[in-house]
């Protein structure tokens, strides 16, 4: 495939072009912009230079405020929801009208941290990261019977940035545990990168055709499999976010 990437800061975004660039085969293009998602116009502008757009990922992501809910600077939380659910959003409208009408399209969301499970402390991130899933669910459903899958990807605890804002806010705003976890991360060398773009490359790639819908582990999850399950998965409601009931965890009526 021929890559577009964007990003807000130009300096690192040009250094990952001319990287990807040296490793481009013949006829491969990188095109690289520096924009903000959550900037509609700007989303919409490169969309329309690019000619169309067979898959996109949506990995921009932003913590927003680390620390109790209660004392979170709201700026910079409607920030986050703006970056993490806005952009994710503004992206997928901005390529589907073109993958609609060539009948084919894939769209990965990043999600993880904070979409299945309470994340104290991080209160923005994990609401506006659960909401892209549910974003993605509703799309697959929208999208249906039009060839464009819609899934979202929790891709690991990688050793991103991310990691390096949690460490720099220290253990008071993130709190014991959460930074003790952080640190046995970065000793690790965290979940490989590599992996979870594999994983990324799977769901963007015609293997994955008829998978939609689905939030999936990429260190968690057997995703290889998934295409030998096509039709039990789109049966079920396996890898989506749902209420549990007393009867799913069998009390009595």
């Amino acid at each position: 495939m021929s890559v577009a990437i964007c990003a807000r800061e130009p300096a690192p975004l040009e250094e990952t072009a001319q990287r990807l660039r040296s490793q481009a085969a013949a006829g491969q293009r990188v095109h690289a912009k520096a924009l903000d998602v959550a900037d509609e116009r700007a989303v919409h502008e490169l969309v329309a230079e690019l000619g169309g757009v067979d898959a996109a990922i949506c990995c921009a992501g932003i913590h927003g405020p680390i620390g109790p809910f209660e004392s979170a600077d709201w700026g910079a939380w409607e920030a986050a929801v703006r970056t993490n659910l806005c952009g994710t959003a503004l992206v997928c409208r901005a390529v589907i009208p073109g993958m609609r009408e060539r009948g084919w399209g894939k769209i990965v969301a990043i999600s993880g941290g904070g979409a299945t499970q309470p994340r104290p402390r991080f209160s923005a991130y994990a609401a506006s990261k659960a909401a892209v899933v549910r974003l993605v669910e509703t799309l697959s459903v929208e999208l249906a019977g039009s060839g464009i899958d819609v899934n979202a990807i929790a891709p690991g605890a990688l050793n991103t940035r991310l990691l390096d804002h949690v460490l720099a806010a220290g253990p008071v705003a993130v709190g014991e545990d959460q930074y003790a976890l952080a640190l046995q991360q970065r000793a690790s060398g965290g979940f490989p990168l590599a992996e979870a773009a594999e994983a990324v490359a799977f769901l963007a790639s015609p293997a994955s055709d008829g998978i939609t819908g689905r939030l999936i582990a990429a260190r968690w999850d057997d995703w290889r499999r998934l295409p030998s399950l096509r039709d039990r998965l789109a049966a079920s409601d396996m890898f989506t976010l749902r209420r549990i009931t007393p009867e799913d965890r069998g009390w009595p009526a």
